[in-house]
């Protein structure tokens, strides 16, 4: 499996972390290990043309997804094909206010974007409420399981 983390957001991020935590999310959910992932830190300003070029909303947003392989979580008989999972970009800025507002580090917050984002790249949504109420229960079991501790409440992913 590779994952590769670039922070090119000046902010110190728990790289260490984040990778264990892709990984136990890619064995939760039966991914292939030779799957591929990137996560980039981005700062405020390239996450605002991000989220303005592809989603058409201006502002710097939290957490974006970019699919690459459209892979889906896999089982214990049928692990996910490998494959290129794609690309997910955070803006520690962003979570920061997010953690502030929430009460916990940014630390919980980075890894709680990092879920998200990786279910996001995995086919899961929350426009509707059914698919919100599976996304986030999974969202939720996932970074607890990591965690051994509830995880953080989500603020306005």
């Amino acid at each position: 499996m590779s994952i590769e983390i670039n922070n090119e957001s000046g902010v110190e991020s728990p790289d260490e972390e984040l990778v264990r935590l892709a990984r136990f999310v890619f064995e939760q959910l039966h991914l292939h290990p030779q799957t591929e992932l990137s996560i980039i830190l981005a700062d405020r300003e390239a996450m605002e043309k991000l989220h303005l070029e592809w989603m058409d909303e201006p502002g710097a947003t939290d957490v974006l997804s970019f699919p690459m392989d459209e892979l889906r979580p896999g089982t214990i008989a049928r692990p996910a094909p490998a494959g290129l999972l794609g690309d997910i970009v955070i803006c520690p800025q962003v979570a920061q206010e997010q953690a502030d507002a929430g009460g916990h580090s940014l630390e919980d917050e980075l890894l709680l974007l990092a879920t998200h984002g990786l279910l996001h790249l995995l086919g899961f949504d929350h426009e509707e409420p059914e698919e919100k109420a599976e996304m986030f229960g999974l969202q939720r079991q996932l970074l607890s399981s990591f965690l051994g501790r509830p995880a953080p409440a989500e603020t306005t992913t």
